[in-house]
Order: C-alpha cells, then sequence, then structure tokens
C-alpha cells in the first residue's frame, strides 16, 4: 500500500448524504472474481445515461471536464452506508480517489478506506458545505489534504482542520493495511505464543495431535 502523506488534487463536490455501496460501485458491475476493473463502474448509476450503458451523463459531477481526473471526493454525511462491499472502496481507489471528505462515513466503509489507502477524512457538515461551494467557485478546483497535520486547503490558503483516529493516520503514513500492521507486532506476537507455550503446553500438545507439530 502506497504511503500517504499529502495529496493535491482535483477535487469533486458530490454533496449528497447517504451515499451507499452500491451506488458507489453497483453489483452489476462486479464482474471480475479478484475485484478488477472496477473503475468504470463507478457511480455507474449516476454516471451513465442508462444502466448498461457507457454513454456519460454530463451533469454528473466526475463528467465535467473541470473535475476530470480528480482525486479528492468531497462526499455529504453517511457516506458508505448499506452493505459491508469492499469493492466500492476498491472502486474509488482504482479510479483515482486518495482521500474523501465528508460529514461522517459508515463505519466499515472507513475501515476500508484506511485498509486500501484512501484517506477517510471527517469535517463538519458546515465545512463539507463550504468546501464544495469553494470548488464550484474556484478557477482551479483544487485541494491539498495534508494527513501529517490533518488539515484540508484551498491554493489561496484557506484552511479546515479535519478528524481521523491516531491509528488510522498512522497506517495511512507507513502506508500499511492490516496484514502490514500485524507483522510489525511479530516480535511481541511471538514472545506471547512462546510464554503461552510454558502456561498451556497442554494445548500445543494437543494442536500437535490433529495438525502435526505445534510450532
Amino acid at each position: 500500500m502506497e504511503p500517504f502523506t499529502t495529496l493535491t488534487a482535483v477535487a469533486a463536490p458530490l454533496l449528497r448524504d447517504n451515499i451507499d455501496t452500491d451506488i458507489i460501485i453497483p453489483s452489476r458491475e462486479m464482474r471480475d472474481p479478484l475485484g478488477r476493473g472496477l473503475a468504470e463502474g463507478l457511480f455507474a448509476g449516476w454516471r451513465y445515461t442508462a444502466i448498461g450503458s457507457r454513454d456519460p451523463d454530463p451533469d454528473f459531477v466526475l463528467n465535467r471536464p473541470r473535475y476530470a481526473d480528480a482525486g479528492i471526493l468531497v462526499a455529504g454525511a453517511n457516506i458508505g452506508c448499506g452493505s459491508s462491499r469492499e469493492h466500492a472502496v476498491w472502486a474509488l481507489a482504482q479510479y483515482g480517489f486518495r482521500a474523501v471528505i465528508a460529514p461522517s462515513f459508515n463505519a466499515i466503509f472507513r475501515g476500508n478506506c484506511v485498509a486500501n489507502g484512501i484517506v477517510p477524512a471527517a469535517v463538519t457538515a458546515a465545512a463539507a458545505a463550504e468546501i464544495a461551494a469553494l470548488l464550484e467557485s474556484a478557477a482551479e478546483p483544487m485541494l491539498t489534504v495534508d494527513l501529517e497535520s490533518r488539515t484540508i486547503t484551498t491554493p489561496s490558503d484557506k484552511l479546515w482542520r479535519f478528524e481521523i483516529g491516531d491509528e488510522a493516520r498512522e497506517a495511512l503514513m507507513l502506508g500499511l493495511d492490516p496484514i502490514g500492521q500485524t507483522l510489525l507486532l511479530r516480535d511481541r506476537i511471538a514472545a506471547f505464543r512462546e510464554a503461552d507455550r510454558e502456561r498451556r503446553g497442554w494445548a500445543y500438545s494437543a494442536l500437535a495431535d490433529t495438525t502435526g507439530p505445534a510450532q
């Protein structure tokens, strides 16, 4: 996973509340068992003129030329609600989004963002509305998301602070998914296992009887 420190990119305002995971990536767009090729299906129900079509709806924000190649999404409250579909975050990542700014996130969606290298930046509803309005009026709809300082800035240095948990912030800055975070604790895990083996040797003997030699 690529470490995230700071990102300056085009930001697209999609200020709707309760954008659920089926809106982000409809189930009909999940055709590859390995989750590949999801970028084209991102927001397919809003992005194209008809189901199954690839004719862009010119009114949808990602089809507007000023928001081409957006890397930051500004959304309304409770983004990622609905199912726990991780494909929603995969689709955002494959499209090129590295940060989502919103007043609130579904808890599972927020965890999936962190696990896949996307910063879930929580701001107030008033801040999200102000950011979205500024993006619409700015000559260039650019934002900078600085994870170390937990700030969002415009090219004119307008600044907002965002919230993100310390553990999530560290994982994103180090570029560690849950497996990588676990591997950082390998020495502590091995020490615990050795101590546990001394305390409960019978459990390891029973395990060896069923699965082979205990490690």
